[in-house]
């Protein structure tokens, strides 16, 4: 029996990933994407998936699930902000909370009841158990708080993976990787803080496979109500360190003049080191090759 998947955010850099995986895995795929979407990262796929386009309105979204019927909805989609402007408010609520509570109201009028979800590690600043780094992990942590709602009244099994700093081979986005590789071809000096944060770097591949994994774990009936998951690697480095494991491709230093700016209000000094394991996952593929990959791709 072929399984049907609708996803959002599948434009971004993950949500493409996870839509080419789901298709070589034989799934049938759906997406929603809004009017302005842009396509681009679907370019070898979206000949294969169903594209539907969300206006806003709950009513949209109710017909979307009806038509395309999925076994379970994998929800990527979100706007992430580091630091918000008083302008930004309405579009991180409107993405961030009211798309995915739509999404959840959606589900339970066509008795869709497996989702998964997307968190991320910036809720726990200073490995609290809740401590939002900025109002983006503000309203992840919202709407976790709503898909409770669905869980426990309306019978929503689901699980939520929070995810790290990823990264992986045709990465467009611009994050600090994209930076360092961009240096590595010019002479201008890159002013960066004293680089004593830690990362925790998880490749994409190895993201895919959790997803994967959590949706078989809904279907094969071991989630009960709703599970948290984080999505991290063993190999933690340093900024500095991390610069120093690039700079040994090719044996050139990068131009970065270290402490010449000073670190973010609620910079993440240390990631968060709580959150346990998706059941039979691990981060298989190391740092060392994961950034030789991306660093040495055409």
């Amino acid at each position: 029996m072929i399984k049907k998947a609708l996803v959002t955010g599948a434009t971004g850099f993950i949500g493409s990933n996870l839509v080419a995986k789901l298709l070589e895995d034989g799934w049938q795929v759906s997406i929603i994407v809004r009017k302005e979407s842009n396509l681009d990262h679907l370019v070898g796929t979206k000949s294969r998936i169903k594209i539907f386009s969300y206006d806003g309105t709950v009513e949209r979204m109710l017909e979307i699930m009806s038509t395309a019927e999925p076994d379970i909805v994998f929800h990527l989609a979100s706007l992430f902000l580091a630091e918000h402007k008083a302008e930004d408010i309405n579009s991180l609520f409107q993405s961030n909370i009211l798309f995915g509570t739509h999404l959840l109201e959606a589900m339970v009028k066509n008795d869709v009841k497996m989702l998964i979800n997307t968190g991320t590690s910036w809720q726990h600043f200073e490995n609290y158990d809740y401590n939002p780094v900025c109002l983006y992990a503000a309203t992840k942590q919202a709407y976790e708080d709503i898909l409770a709602y669905y869980v426990n009244a309306k019978e929503i099994k689901a699980i939520t993976l929070k995810l790290f700093d990823t990264y992986g081979s045709k990465d467009p986005r611009p994050k600090l990787l994209a930076f360092l590789k961009k240096m590595r071809y010019s002479n201008d000096i890159l002013e960066m803080s004293g680089g004593d944060q830690i990362i925790n770097l998880v490749h994409i591949n190895d993201v895919i496979k959790a997803y994967l994994m959590g949706a078989e774990r809904l279907l094969n009936n071991l989630v009960t109500d709703t599970e948290t998951y984080a999505v991290s690697s063993d190999e933690v480095v340093s900024l500095k360190q991390l610069v120093k494991i690039i700079e040994t491709f090719d044996g050139e230093n990068l131009p970065i003049k270290w402490g010449a700016r000073a670190y973010r209000n609620r910079e993440v000094m240390t990631p968060w080191s709580k959150g346990i394991r998706l059941p039979g996952w691990e981060a298989e593929i190391t740092l060392r090759d994961g950034l030789r990959e991306y660093f040495l791709e055409s």
